[in-house]
C-alpha cells in the first residue's frame, strides 16, 4: 500500500521534528519539512502531496493564512493548520479560507493521526461529488425542465428552504409572500441552487451558467454568494468546501 504523503510547514525546527517523527511512526511519507511559504510552494509543485500541514503563525505573521488561500487557490490539496493560537481574531481570519482540520499544540500524535484520515476522508468524498456533478450537462432549458419538474401542481411555485418560494413564470423570488429584490446574476445563481436542490453546485457549473462572458472566477462565485447571503432573511446557502454551495432538502 502506498504511504500518504505529507509536507510539513512548520518553523520551529522542534515542532516540525516533533510532527515529522510522529508522521512516519504512522506510516506517513514526509516528503519535505518547509519553514516558509516560498520554500513550502516549490515542494507542492514538485511533490504533489496527500495533505499539507501549515502552521498558522509563520515567521510570527499571518503568512501561514497567506500560504493556505494560495493552496487552496493553486493546488487543490487538502491542508490542516497547527496552532498555538485561540484568540477569536486569529480562528476567524484562518476559518475563512476553510480547511480541513485544526492541530493546537502542543499536539497528540494520535489526534494527528485522527485529524489528517478525517481530512483525506473529506477531500475524498468532495471530490467524488465533484466529479459526479460535472457529469451534469446544465444549460438553461435543462434547468427550466428541473424547475418545472419541482412546481406545485397548481401553480408555478417551487418552495425552498423555509418560507421560500421561487415564482418560476416571474423569476421572482419570495420570503414569506415578500418578494426579494436580486440582480440578474444573483437570480440566476439561486435559481442553479433551487434547480439542485440537495446537490452541490460546483464553482465552475456556477460560473458557466451565471456569467455569459469570460473572466470569471472562484472569487467571482464567493462575492456573489456573500451579497445573496445579505438579502435573504435566513441561511440557506451551504458551503461545500473547495467545490461550492448548495441548499439543503427540506
Amino acid at each position: 500500500m502506498q504511504k500518504q504523503r505529507v509536507i510539513i510547514v512548520e518553523d520551529d525546527e522542534i515542532t516540525s521534528l516533533n510532527l515529522n517523527m510522529s508522521l512516519q511512526k504512522h506510516g506517513y511519507s514526509v516528503v519535505a519539512v518547509c519553514d516558509n511559504p516560498e520554500q513550502a510552494e516549490n515542494k507542492i509543485q514538485t511533490h504533489n502531496p496527500d495533505v499539507i500541514i501549515v502552521d498558522i503563525s509563520l515567521q510570527k505573521t499571518s503568512d501561514g493564512i497567506e500560504l493556505a488561500k494560495r493552496i487552496k487557490e493553486k493546488y487543490n490539496i487538502p491542508f490542516i493548520y497547527l496552532t498555538s493560537y485561540s484568540d477569536e481574531a486569529t480562528i476567524s481570519h484562518a476559518k475563512k479560507t476553510e480547511p480541513y482540520g485544526y492541530i493546537v499544540k502542543p499536539f497528540d500524535p494520535n489526534s494527528l493521526h485522527a485529524t489528517i484520515q478525517m481530512a483525506l476522508f473529506k477531500y475524498q468524498v468532495e471530490n467524488e461529488r465533484k466529479e459526479n456533478i460535472q457529469t451534469l450537462k446544465l444549460d438553461k432549458t435543462n434547468l427550466e425542465k428541473m424547475l418545472y419538474l419541482k412546481k406545485s401542481d397548481s401553480e408555478p411555485i417551487v418552495p425552498f428552504g423555509d418560507e421560500y418560494h421561487l415564482d418560476i413564470s416571474k423569476c421572482e423570488t419570495f420570503y414569506q409572500g415578500k418578494k426579494i429584490k436580486l440582480t440578474k446574476k444573483e437570480n440566476a445563481f439561486l435559481r442553479l441552487l433551487v434547480a439542485q436542490i440537495g446537490v452541490v453546485v460546483s464553482f465552475e457549473q456556477a460560473m458557466n451558467y451565471v456569467w455569459d462572458e469570460n473572466g470569471a472566477t472562484e472569487n467571482s462565485v464567493r462575492t456573489l454568494v456573500w451579497r445573496l447571503r445579505n438579502k435573504l432573511e435566513t441561511d440557506i446557502i451551504k458551503n461545500a468546501s473547495g467545490i461550492g454551495y448548495y441548499i439543503e432538502e427540506n
